[in-house]
């Protein structure tokens, strides 16, 4: 029953006193009644498209999301923002999807901004929309919770697992007639078995499983697949949760803190998770004025054991993860490295969710008195190629190229090593430069997906390095050494390598060096020039704000 009260002063927030009549009238016109005006207002952003099948099915979770608010007493409200996908944007379209992130960002603070939501659950799935959604949430500082969408089924044929990563070696390895066109179209067809995001360990598995990690998503968020059922319950108790939230107050800046963002860098190590990570992480922290600087990444690498390898480093997949207890179970295993005392979404400490956890799978997740490496997934280098850092996924590369040296062959873009070496002209020993792909040179950072993996399919993976300014999927395996810092677009020493420049790599060393004297960098850089392009648009103003990727390509 509604209490009648003076027409001047029914509601709360956007809905209060005698001027919120005005969107009074207007909510009225979709259904709202007098009650719901009481109620707290739940932003739900939604990022479900149809371009791509990691948000194809958000729709559902968001009426999940939704009943879960209204039950718990508070008034849902849904919008969307944009969604591209790595894998569909392959090429030309990549250079728009990094600087989709800052837009997907901008697009939901604007949104809840303006109708003075009081809270807000973020519906996402894929590789730069968690991110975008991460940094507009640090914006807002509202009481917030995260649902990803979760990943897809992968394939199951001839006792092994194929998911999406699969198709890409299968490329190469169809270039090296290793096999033929049947088996690589069976692959093609079936690798992607639904909706969801991919059931490897990229970049949307990785950012999937740091939200959880950070405390901002409810247990089993991370890993339960896109169409369990499982996934519906786990909707809508986070509809409930939220409302909660509005309730105590708790707001994410309590959440996500420095001990968080600790945390979450500690996860990616012991999985070996995306190195995009080194960039989404660095631009949360910076939304949130912390400080998370590569080598701080690499310090909590040296320190922190790898428990878990994932497609495409090994056979294991995101559907195994969640079998053997998910990102909790992981963390219990953690647990003397983590801060135990860090806030989280669900109601508890971290220590008492770990206390509940268990590791269910010991071939998935191995202890941390018995790990399969020493040391972290991602490794930082530094060196006269890189002064201010590249990136390598190390758990990924070949123990015989973890040293390596060998002459240089540039390439100026994606397009023009991705021919070389589909054309079969790549020697053992090289080391396959990519320039001007970093986030002001692309512009938006391309990530050389299709070179590693063709690289790899061709069975080149511990014969030939690639070193680019640009990016890799969070599916890559093999010596590919991406981030490289500055770039060449700003002047960095990756602009004045030649063919046939001895470049050293050293990732137990850290290093990443170009064999010339100071002196003839130095005069080469004197006769170097910036290319001219023409941009238009968005990119255009991307290109001229953007920072360096050791510092989260974020705009300035």
């Amino acid at each position: 029953m509604v209490t009648k009260r003076d027409s001047t002063t029914p509601g709360r927030g956007l809905f209060a006193g005698l001027t919120g009549a005005y969107p009074r009238a207007l909510y009225r016109a979709m259904g709202a009644a007098d009650a719901d005006f009481e109620k707290p207002l739940i932003a739900i952003a939604n990022s479900w498209t149809e371009l791509n099948p990691g948000h194809a099915h958000l729709r559902r979770l968001a009426e999940q999301v939704k009943t879960g608010v209204w039950a718990a007493g508070g008034f849902p409200v849904e919008f969307n923002t944009i969604a591209p996908c790595d894998g569909i944007a392959q090429g030309e379209g990549m250079h728009t999807v990094l600087p989709a992130r800052e837009v997907i960002a901008a697009s939901v603070e604007l949104m809840v901004r303006a109708n003075r939501c009081e809270g807000l659950v973020c519906l996402a799935s894929c590789d730069k929309i968690l991110p975008g959604m991460l940094m507009a949430a640090a914006r807002l500082d509202l009481p917030t919770i995260f649902l990803p969408g979760g990943p897809m089924l992968p394939y199951q044929a001839d006792g092994q697992s194929w998911v999406l990563c699969d198709v890409k070696e299968a490329m190469g390895r169809l270039r090296a007639e290793e096999i033929r066109e049947e088996e690589f179209a069976q692959i093609e067809r079936y690798a992607c078995a639904s909706e969801g995001s991919c059931s490897m360990m990229g970049t949307a598995g990785t950012m999937s499983c740091l939200v959880e990690a950070m405390g901002l998503a409810l247990p089993g968020s991370a890993t339960i697949a896109a169409v369990e059922a499982r996934r519906a319950r786990l909707a809508r108790v986070t509809g409930e949760r939220i409302v909660a939230l509005v309730r105590e107050g708790l707001r994410f800046r309590h959440i996500v803190d420095q001990r968080a963002l600790e945390n979450a860098v500690r996860v990616l190590m012991a999985l070996g998770g995306s190195t995009n990570a080194l960039l989404h992480l660095p631009a949360l922290a910076s939304e949130l004025a912390l400080s998370l600087p590569l080598r701080e990444f690499d310090r909590l690498s040296r320190e922190t054991p790898l428990l878990a390898r994932f497609k495409p480093a090994s056979p294991v997949t995101l559907q195994d993860f969640d079998r053997a207890g998910g990102v909790l179970a992981l963390m219990s295993e953690l647990a003397p490295l983590l801060h135990l005392d860090a806030r989280t979404v669900w109601g508890s400490s971290l220590a008492a969710a770990l206390s509940q956890s268990t590791v269910r799978n010991r071939q998935v997740l191995r202890p941390l008195e018995d790990p399969l490496a020493s040391e972290g997934g991602i490794a930082v280098l530094f060196g006269t190629l890189a002064p201010r850092g590249a990136v390598v996924k190390q758990s990924a590369v070949d123990p015989r190229m973890l040293r390596h040296e060998g002459p240089a062959r540039v390439f100026e873009k994606e397009e023009a090593v991705r021919d070389h070496l589909l054309e079969g002209e790549v020697r053992a020993g090289e080391v396959l430069v990519i320039r001007y792909e970093g986030p002001r040179g692309g512009p938006g950072m391309r990530e050389m997906s299709i070179p590693a993996g063709l690289l790899q399919g061709m069975g080149l993976g511990d014969q030939v390095a690639m070193v680019t300014d640009g990016r890799y999927s969070g599916a890559t395996r093999g010596p590919c050494i991406g981030h490289v810092c500055p770039e060449a677009a700003v002047g960095g020493p990756i602009a004045i390598v030649r063919d046939g420049d001895l470049i050293s790599i050293d990732i137990p060393a850290r290093r990443l060096d170009l064999w010339l004297s100071e002196e003839e960098i130095a005069r080469r850089m004197t006769e170097w020039h910036p290319p001219e392009r023409e941009l238009r648009g968005f990119l255009r103003l991307y290109a001229e704000r953007v920072s360096g990727a050791d510092e989260g390509a974020v705009l300035r």
